[in-house]
């Protein structure tokens, strides 16, 4: 049986060379950073020298680095720091964030009563930048926006630096999902006047478990996890010096290869897209996920002409066969419910529909399109 995996918005394959590196710090740098004999100096250098090269590709200090489990880890600092130690009473946010923030939104809501307001989305799922800056206006509360920059499901791009500029205007906090996109495009944050972000690494080829937020200096922060005094007070625990140095040679290597990958991914997804069209009649694409202007290059949310009855076994048959791909976020895939991003944006009878999300990496061949172009169509026709 052929293997072909399409999921990797949900999180990618190790590149050899990054493991080969998390290898050597396994063997190698066992010591403590937090200790202060000659093998904790060491390990605590290797941190060190991870922080500014990850900082030197998002053109901020390397203290604004601040290296957590991930990004769902980073989301949650920022958020619980800014209403209960910044004294945000308003979050503005949209009914299609990843669920690291809406959930952390609506607790933080119960808990603590903040006003939440969402944003309006047009029929894409795009923010409606004016009802943003209607919202901006009420300065009655201080006021935290968080909206991510591209999409984990439908793969929509946000206009980051305008959002951050709007922000700025109305003397507002933002904050940015960042995890599908940093790796996959260039950001500086010298340049987006944004306050905080959250990364992780495993969605640029770097291991799971790593990841870091950004926060402007002199937020006023305070940590989520308490303990010891490392990563600046703001993340207590000792550091996965292994995965802190993987993430930073996977994102090394990410950017190194940028412009080649992103052609070559590119280009994988115009085929697979252009293949849909021409075999598999009646297909949709899901928010802007098949126009690259406004839609990241590396995923298809797609719609197919199949019945609800036959629906609930497309993504088993296609596990069958070998296809790895998903309904939605791969955090939800336990979840019986739908995709709260889709519901949003499709229409009763769509919704009805199955909507897979492919995604792909410089690892995926046009061959392997054709496989699963072969797959989908043998299901439809059944």
């Amino acid at each position: 049986m052929k293997k072909v995996y399409f999921d990797s918005a949900a999180t990618t394959q190790l590149r050899d060379d990054v493991i080969r590196c998390i290898s050597e710090v396994l063997k190698t740098e066992y010591g403590n950073p937090s200790s202060t004999h000659s093998y904790g100096r060491s390990a605590k250098s290797l941190l060190e020298n991870a922080r500014k090269e990850i900082a030197g590709y998002l053109n901020v200090s390397a203290s604004e680095i601040i290296f957590t489990s991930g990004g769902t880890e980073a989301d949650n600092l920022v958020l619980n720091s800014c209403v209960c130690d910044l004294g945000v009473t308003r979050i503005i946010s949209s009914k299609i964030e990843h669920h690291a923030v809406l959930h952390t939104v609506n607790e933080l809501q119960d808990r603590f009563g903040i006003r939440v307001d969402y944003v309006n989305l047009d029929h894409c799922g795009m923010v409606d930048f004016d009802h943003l800056e209607t919202l901006l206006q009420d300065t009655s509360a201080k006021t935290l926006v968080c909206l991510m920059h591209i999409n984990n499901e439908v793969g929509n791009i946000l206009d980051i630096k305008h959002t951050a500029m709007l922000c700025k205007k109305y003397d507002t906090l933002f904050h940015s999902d960042t995890v599908q996109s940093v790796g996959h495009f260039e950001l500086d944050f010298a340049e987006i006047p944004l306050d905080f972000a959250a990364v992780a690494a495993h969605k640029f080829h770097g291991p799971k478990g790593a990841g870091f937020a950004f926060i402007r200096k002199n937020s006023g922060l305070r940590p989520l996890i308490h303990g010891g005094s490392q990563e600046k007070g703001l993340r207590a625990g000792t550091e996965a010096v292994y995965a802190i140095a993987g993430m930073a040679e996977a994102l090394k290597l990410s950017y190194q290869n940028l412009e080649k990958e992103r052609l070559y991914i590119t280009e994988i997804k115009d085929y697979f897209k252009n293949r849909l069209i021409s075999e598999i009649p009646g297909v949709k694409f899901n928010g802007n996920c098949d126009n690259n202007e406004t839609s990241t290059y590396t995923l298809l949310n797609v719609c197919l002409p199949v019945s609800p009855e036959k629906a609930l076994m497309l993504l088993f048959q296609l596990d069958l066969n070998g296809i790895a791909c998903s309904k939605g976020s791969a955090c939800q895939s336990g979840s019986n419910k739908g995709s709260h991003v889709l519901s949003e944006i499709l229409s009763e009878e769509d919704m009805n529909k199955p909507s897979i999300r492919f995604s792909f990496s410089s690892f995926n061949t046009k061959e392997e399109v054709d496989y699963v172009i072969d797959v989908l169509k043998t299901f439809i026709d059944s």
